[in-house]
């Protein structure tokens, strides 16, 4: 039995955020906060809700803003700062709701650079998190088109608002026909960029990189290697420039993008959970 709730938290300008969290019966091990990609929303990693709360763990999702059920124009931020304030404000909803328990965080696409970068940017409120799970992290080139970038750092200063669509393959994202199927039908995702987010997007991508030396938490970096939206690559350089010596990266022969939505989304959540057990029974062990 899966207990689920939803809710809205205040984000950055007061703008009003939509989240939902799933709960097990009985005491939560831990949490798990899914932070999506972009045209993403927080109800499409039913798969990570299914295997995770029967073994206990509580998961928290929300829509950030200009996504899903969340209000904005689809695709545009001022800054990145909105994106990362609004996850530091989730965290510390969920932590006054669910005081003591562990947190772990898990970002998809876009979102784990949203993920690293609050991470990065806030070093001593992330000392109190677990770890960091990136799933096909968007670290280096992805698979929008170069035309479609460039015009986005060329209108971001005189028009901040432009939007494209952003060009991206439907079928880049899993060999799952029927997923395939679903995700069409799905009227919460949008395929919408603006410049402004096309330019801050390169430049926070461009910072996190340069600061990989400073992460000091566990890593965990899941990526197919038939990805064609975030180039595995990327993620192998980033890993290798971690310097923090608790780190994990794990490449899926002929995986796509959608990781926990593709052909071999159970072997990916088995190690995803292989790795937070392993986590938990270190943090025992050291209050012990």
């Amino acid at each position: 039995m899966i207990e689920r709730s939803e809710g809205k938290f205040a984000g950055v300008g007061k703008l009003d955020l939509y989240y939902q969290n799933w709960q097990p019966q009985g005491k939560a091990k831990a949490i798990l906060v899914v932070v999506h990609g972009l045209g993403g929303h927080s109800s499409k990693y039913g798969n990570i809700v299914q295997h995770f709360i029967p073994k206990q763990y509580t998961i928290y999702a929300f829509d950030m803003r200009g996504h899903g059920r969340s209000p904005g124009q689809r695709g545009y931020i001022n800054s990145w700062a909105e994106f990362r304030e609004d996850l530091r404000k989730f965290i510390t909803l969920i932590q006054t709701q669910q005081p003591k328990c562990p947190i772990f965080l898990l970002g998809h696409s876009l979102g784990s650079v949203v993920v690293l970068d609050y991470v990065l940017r806030h070093p001593q409120e992330a000392a109190a998190l677990q770890g960091v799970i990136t799933l096909a992290p968007s670290l280096g080139k992805v698979g929008v088109p170069k035309v479609k970038l460039l015009i986005g750092q060329l209108m971001s200063r005189i028009w901040p608002r432009f939007s494209l669509s952003t060009g991206l393959d439907l079928a880049a994202g899993t060999r799952d026909e029927k997923v395939l199927a679903a995700y069409a039908q799905d009227t919460l995702r949008h395929t919408l960029g603006t410049a402004r987010l096309a330019t801050e997007f390169l430049d926070t991508v461009a910072w996190v990189n340069n600061h990989a030396t400073e992460l000091q938490l566990p890593l965990l970096i899941l990526h197919g290697s038939a990805d064609r939206v975030t180039l595995p690559e990327s993620s192998r350089i980033f890993y290798e420039q971690v310097t923090f010596t608790d780190k994990t990266r794990i490449e899926y022969p002929e995986a796509y993008h959608e990781l926990q939505d593709d052909l071999n989304y159970q072997e990916v959540l088995a190690d995803l959970e292989n790795w937070l057990e392993k986590h938990l029974l270190t943090e025992t062990k050291t209050i012990s």
